[in-house]
């Protein structure tokens, strides 16, 4: 069912096309389309020809073009509908990040034609951008952003300020540098606009304002810049110079991006890309049929387990009944444990005093859960076999402790294991997400059915001799 503001969005989408057809007088059509959001011209130039959307150039321009193109799902497609000179006016008007990003998408080809009219400047930044690798702070920096001479004084910085916002509209937080461009710290646009002409600019200034280096690894360092909460952080070279700032969407895209990948991981699919209805069969296939084949043969062992307690089902079949209550109970607390281990284990400097206190924390939670829907279960087991079933009352009490006893065991010991299994695969420089929720679950699997009908075997026949 398509949601309220799903079909708002299309209903607007389809009033801008409308609009783009009807309206021939490009200055008419460049005005009407001032009153709608970015966002909804994206959505409806995707509807468009690649003829219709050149013919849009001219009315929108190559800035509004530029603000347009990011809210598009696939804006490096919608680029190379345009000659090339007219391509890098628009990506020369973009923010140097999101540039770079949409150049290299583009097959090589476009890239090379559209890299030759671009200007020196929008050529150098994508350069620089291009020459940090993908972990590096440097790859997701933009050079939008306000720099503010040290010997300004407040009217200076002011026109300053309102010369450089024609270009870079990132301008919630001023950046001061000296003479030879190294970082002096930051300046707040409500201040700067509050002080007086005769206020020194020095006042203003946090020089104490946090900033982060250009090759400094971005996990590292991201939980650390996202507890400051700012607009906007600095970025620095070697050498202390100002060279760009890291912007509040970049650290969301990045967030965006880790949790997609993440979440893959725990699905059990293999690579970190959107599994979309788009997407080719083939490459959905080819995403999840590695840990399908692995979990495959760690089914048939799980399996092969079940038929080794094969005469304890055969001489106390209501045992089935309860099988996949501990089984589904012992996969939910090791998912958990999972995700609160891979969740923990981003802190890369955690000291390993730290995880071993997290393995006794998860264990102690799953044995106190455990003990706790252990007594429910043993009561609801308990009325189900004496009152539905028939059973003695002795018998049936008998089965439900063995069922809640080997319910608090294996969540128990699927806790353990949801929290050491990460741990090991971090210890070996693997990425713990790996340990997804598929191979925790399976794992699980095979504890809930040894802990059950080994516990089954040992209460029930050997100890209270119901066979």
């Amino acid at each position: 069912m398509m949601r309220r503001h799903e079909f708002i969005n299309e209903a607007v989408a389809a009033e801008i096309l409308a609009l783009i057809h009807q309206t021939a007088d490009p200055a008419v059509l460049a005005e009407r389309l001032n009153d709608y959001h970015d966002y909804d011209i994206a959505q409806a130039l995707e509807q468009l020809t690649p003829e219709e959307r050149l013919g849009l150039f001219l009315p929108l321009g190559a800035l509004r073009l530029a603000e347009i193109l990011p809210y598009c799902d696939e804006p490096e497609q919608v680029l190379a509908g345009f000659p090339a000179d007219k391509a890098a006016a628009i990506l020369d008007s973009m923010d140097s990040d999101e540039a770079a990003e949409i150049l290299e998408e583009l097959p090589e080809e476009t890239r090379r034609l559209i890299a030759g009219h671009l200007s020196e400047e929008t050529s150098g930044e994508i350069r620089m951008i291009a020459s940090y690798t993908d972990d590096e702070i440097g790859s997701m920096m933009t050079t939008n952003y306000i720099a503010i001479p040290q010997t300004a004084s407040v009217k200076e910085a002011m026109r300053e300020l309102i010369r450089q916002s024609a270009e870079n509209d990132n301008i919630s937080t001023l950046y001061v540098i000296d003479d030879q461009g190294l970082y002096c710290g930051a300046i707040d646009l409500k201040d700067l606009i509050r002080a007086r002409d005769y206020t020194s600019l020095d006042k203003i200034i946090v020089h104490s304002y946090p900033f982060v280096h250009d090759h400094d690894q971005i996990e590292e360092c991201m939980d650390w810049i996202s507890d400051y909460e700012e607009d906007s952080l600095p970025v620095l070279n070697a050498a202390d110079q100002l060279v760009g700032v890291l912007t509040v969407q970049d650290i969301m895209d990045y967030r965006e991006e880790e949790s997609r990948e993440v979440y893959n991981k725990l699905a059990g699919i293999s690579e970190g890309t959107d599994d979309d209805l788009d997407e080719p069969l083939l490459l959905s296939m080819k995403k999840r049929l590695p840990w399908l084949v692995i979990l495959l043969f760690l089914g048939m062992f799980v399996s092969s387990v079940v038929g080794m307690f094969e005469q304890i089902v055969a001489q106390i079949a209501i045992l089935i009944c309860f099988q996949s209550l501990i089984l589904d109970m012992a996969g939910n607390v090791g998912t958990q444990s999972l995700a609160v281990t891979i969740r923990v284990l981003t802190d890369e400097a955690l000291p390993m005093s730290e995880k071993l206190h997290l393995i006794s924390k998860e264990v102690r939670v799953g044995l106190t859960n455990g003990t706790l829907l252990g007594v429910i279960a043993f009561g609801v087991v308990t009325f189900y076999t004496m009152v539905l079933k028939h059973y003695p009352l002795p018998y049936s009490m008998a089965v439900g402790a063995c069922v809640a006893i080997a319910l608090m065991l294996a969540m128990t010991i699927s806790s353990f294991a949801g929290t050491a299994i990460p741990m090991v695969f971090d210890k070996f420089g693997v990425d713990p997400a790996v340990a997804s929720g598929p191979l925790i679950t399976t794992v699980n699997d095979l504890v809930a059915v040894i802990s059950y009908y080994g516990l089954a075997w040992l209460m029930l026949i050997q100890v209270f001799h119901l066979v």
